[in-house]
């Protein structure tokens, strides 16, 4: 996946999160896939753009979560999976889901 698709695949699933994060980064991070700062900014890894799109979208999704929820608690866990089920085929609507890039 390419910078501008991880992009877009990010605004796509805030969208259906419904946050929205600052400030999104991508660089280059030792032990994480992401992160996320009490200002709302979101750091990810730039290796992650190299793994599967199911694993990229579960870390998308990891970090958007914590823009309204802070803990990694069963809570936590089971608004991630209800997440990754509501998002699990943006992928196969590639051409529809992806396009917007302007805001980034």
């Amino acid at each position: 996946m390419n910078k501008i698709e991880f992009i877009n695949m990010i605004d796509t699933i805030a969208d259906i999160m419904e946050v929205k994060p600052n400030e999104i980064q991508i660089r280059r991070m030792k032990r994480k896939w992401g992160s996320c700062s009490s200002k709302g900014r979101l750091t990810f890894n730039i290796d992650l753009l190299d793994k599967n799109n199911d694993f990229i979208r579960e870390a998308i999704i990891h970090e958007l979560l914590h823009l309204r929820y802070e803990k990694h608690d069963t809570l936590f866990n089971n608004l991630l999976n209800i997440y990754k089920e509501r998002t699990e085929n943006i992928d196969k609507n590639k051409d529809t889901e992806f396009i917007r890039i302007d805001d980034y």
